[in-house]
């Protein structure tokens, strides 16, 4: 749920800079590109998956081993890995009777180091413990 809004959130007066807003619509993409922008983030705002891809930053893991470090069932990651392979964040490859998972590219070990940076910037701001993970991330 959104934080209500403080008077000193909104400006005193309405009024709008034309040139500004002008400048800003041109540099915006089309739709497309902010739902894809919106499931990419989606799919990493499930715990679990968030948890898969960390744990993909360091190795190539199978779905057996994958639901061991996560403790979770086999089916479980494998609804999930099914998730992240579609939008393009995980690819898999098979070896005889098993299914091994890798992150896709760069991208999405960056996406996920940043943010994992991003939380322990905000814990120390915050005055709070960082996570282990995100001092190891940066």
């Amino acid at each position: 749920m959104p934080a209500p809004v403080q008077p000193t959130d909104v400006c005193d007066v309405r009024c709008f800079h034309t040139e500004d807003v002008s400048r800003a619509r041109s540099l915006l993409a089309g739709e497309p590109t902010y739902d894809g922008l919106a499931n990419l983030f989606g799919a990493l705002a499930d715990a679990t998956r968030a948890r898969i891809v960390h744990t993909l930053l360091r190795q190539e893991l199978c779905t057996c081993d994958l639901a061991a470090v996560l403790g979770v069932t086999e089916s479980a990651v494998s609804q999930h890995l099914r998730v992240l392979r579609h939008l393009g964040l995980v690819r898999h490859r098979r070896a005889g009777k098993l299914v091994y998972y890798s992150l896709d590219d760069s991208h999405v070990a960056q996406l996920v180091q940043i943010g994992l940076a991003h939380l322990g910037h905000r814990a120390e701001t915050l005055g709070a413990p960082v996570p282990a993970s995100a001092r190891r991330a940066s």
